[in-house]
């Protein structure tokens, strides 16, 4: 397969993708396209499906159910080599005993392209990924954010029609990683290739990506832009593993013109903006940096709640404080330090405070809690976790 041989609109396809191993179900029934020239990440914690899935359009791994079409082409039982894709791992892989130079044309050199063109070839991958001067060194001499960029060089000098990216940062501090995040950004728009990126880390996919994949327990929960992954997630999975994000639990009580109430049955109302059916039990999510402290006495309840300070804590240009609603729910806030009500310098654990939010801030998610607090409001918290406690961040 060339890059130039279909006129697919997309360079990778999963159509109905199932992968098992043993009893266990990796991949169910996946779907999704990959278009053309786009930076697509699959971002999900360990086990979710995400490199089984990369490894099955590398050709390392088999599809059980379902097909996966690269270029337009059906790619099922096409062994890698064969594959108009190259890979690059976490671990680089180079050969120690080879120059730089060597190690980017070894591929070329296994395909018996002439000496001068595989090493001209080579020079054009290393300029590329920023190394010229560097073709006579060994691995051994390089740094770990170096060696990275040589097996990237190594991976594009064919220039595949798709590169797949497997936690390549992985290995890195955080200070090369961010640096690696900017110069994979502008190779991908230099050279125009679809990449398809593996990562654990929402920081990572938010920053580079056009589009996210969200995966958990072997399917996508959503996969949109990042704006959309983080202003509008669909699922309470996908808000609470992108960023950090509150949760209120409760039932629609009134719903008006794309507008809805929630009651969460301890006395706040959440009022925003969404379609909702009235009487349905729901979730809205709400990020720390919408809550704000109020400077003043609120009336009335809808978008406020009384709560008690936990913890606060200076984080650089915010300051975070972690309070109780009187129903026993946690919400975290987060303001700016630059604007912010000098009175809130005061706060401390324990003190009242009296919490506020937009009705553009919360955002109706596609599952109701497990237990319906208006029904229950009393309920343990320890015997239902996942019911609108608060706030996780998986990083």
């Amino acid at each position: 397969m060339s890059s130039g041989e279909h006129g697919s609109a997309y360079d990778v396809e999963f159509r109905s993708v199932t992968k098992r191993f043993g009893d266990l179900t990796a991949v169910n029934a996946v779907s999704f396209q990959v278009r053309k020239g786009e930076f697509l990440s699959l971002l999900g914690p360990s086990g979710c499906g995400k490199t089984t899935s990369l490894r099955m359009i590398a050709g390392f791994e088999q599809p059980d159910e379902g097909e996966i079409l690269i270029g337009g082409v059906d790619a099922v039982g096409t062994p890698p080599y064969k594959r108009d894709v190259n890979t690059v791992f976490q671990q680089y892989a180079l050969f120690p005993h080879m120059t730089i130079l060597d190690n980017v044309a070894y591929g070329m050199k296994q395909q018996r392209v002439a000496k001068s063109e595989r090493y001209a070839r080579a020079r054009e991958a290393l300029e590329l990924v920023r190394l010229t001067g560097r073709d006579k060194h060994r691995p051994s001499m390089l740094s770990g954010g170096q060696q990275q960029r040589v097996a990237l060089a190594r991976a594009l000098v064919n220039r595949p029609r798709v590169l797949l990216l497997d936690e390549p940062l992985g290995a890195l501090d955080l200070k090369l990683r961010k640096e690696m995040q900017i110069e994979l950004t502008r190779i991908q728009q230099q050279v125009g290739i679809t990449f398809i990126y593996v990562t654990h880390d929402q920081g990572e996919a938010l920053s580079m990506s056009d589009r996210i994949a969200v995966m958990s327990d072997g399917v996508i929960e959503q996969l949109d832009t990042p704006a959309a992954i983080y202003d509008r997630p669909v699922t309470a999975f996908v808000a609470d593993f992108i960023g950090e994000m509150n949760f209120l639990d409760g039932r629609i009580t009134e719903t008006n013109d794309g507008e809805f109430d929630l009651d969460t049955g301890a006395g706040v109302v959440v009022r925003a903006r969404g379609e909702a059916t009235r009487g349905q039990a729901a979730r809205v999510g709400i990020r720390p940096g919408r809550v704000r402290i109020a400077s003043s006495p609120v009336e009335g309840s809808i978008n406020a709640a009384h709560a008690v300070v936990d913890t606060k804590m200076y984080l650089g240009d915010e300051v975070q404080v972690v309070a109780t609603l009187d129903g026993g729910t946690q919400m975290v806030i987060r303001e700016q330090r630059v604007g912010a009500d000098e009175s809130h310098d005061a706060i401390r654990p324990g003190d009242p405070i009296m919490l506020q939010w937009d009705r553009t801030a919360p955002v109706l998610l596609a599952e109701a809690p497990a237990q319906d607090p208006m029904q229950d409001p009393m309920q343990d918290p320890m015997q239902d976790p996942d019911a609108g406690r608060g706030l996780r961040n998986h990083d």
